[in-house]
């Protein structure tokens, strides 16, 4: 290639070399396998776990289905039915079930499916932040207090008893927060899926939208600040 090939031709290029059979140059739709020479076909860098497992960009997915599609497309890729290809095929097959584990094990789980989800429609791959419920930091800021003196005390004595009992009830609590926190994730997953549904694409719409991400994002920091408190509690008291 001329090295005074603009950047711009590079990346059509690249476009280009992702829409076409690695065997036979023919094109290709985003398909497993080429139309034309039947040749297994690499899962492309730009495709989501959602494409990938043929489900749509929904909080909300059967997990039935989910799963049967995620063995159909397993047994496609298995390693017994590429032992005579040649190490291409053999190799794509590999990466491409490798992916495959990735999607599934990511979309299976309600938590790191919304987390995923985040990611592709705002642009940002970090990790949410975790942070407390503004309603609650004054007492969990106590019971990182009680923790420590718990921690220091001896625990078969009578104070030692008076704060695991403490710790007890703290945990109790903020199962019940944690609870509550994922019924309002599961109702904001449905405001998500039928937003889409509608496939409105109004201003009105964009704004509901970026509602309803915004506050996902704010409850799975706050679920995961209170998850990580009560796997504390759970090591310290057990």
């Amino acid at each position: 290639m001329d090295q005074h090939t603009s950047k711009s031709d590079r990346m059509r290029g690249l476009q280009m070399a992702r829409s076409m059979c690695w065997h036979c140059q023919s094109e290709v739709t985003g398909e497993y396998f080429c139309e034309r020479c039947v040749k297994v076909q690499p899962v492309s860098k730009d495709t989501d776990y959602f494409t990938c497992l043929g489900f749509p960009r929904r909080l909300t997915l059967d997990p039935k289905k989910l799963e049967a599609k995620f063995y159909e497309l397993s047994r496609t890729f298995h390693p017994d039915f590429y032992q005579t290809k040649t190490s291409a095929e053999q190799t794509i097959s590999l990466s491409n079930a490798a992916v495959l584990n990735t999607a599934y094990r990511t979309l299976r789980d309600p938590i790191q499916r919304a987390e995923y989800l985040l990611a592709l429609e705002t642009g940002s791959v970090k990790d949410i932040r975790t942070s407390p419920p503004a309603d609650l930091f004054e007492e969990i800021l106590e019971l990182q207090d009680t923790l420590e003196e718990y921690r220091a005390s001896d625990r078969n004595s009578d104070e030692g008893h008076r704060l695991r009992t403490t710790l007890q009830a703290e945990q109790e609590a903020l199962e019940q927060r944690k609870e509550e926190m994922e019924s309002q994730l599961q109702q904001l997953f449905t405001d998500w899926d039928q937003l889409q549904d509608r496939g409105e694409a109004t201003s009105q719409a964009r704004v509901e939208r970026d509602r309803i991400l915004k506050q996902i994002r704010e409850l799975l920091s706050h679920r995961t600040y209170i998850n990580n408190i009560l796997n504390d509690l759970a090591a310290t008291i057990a």
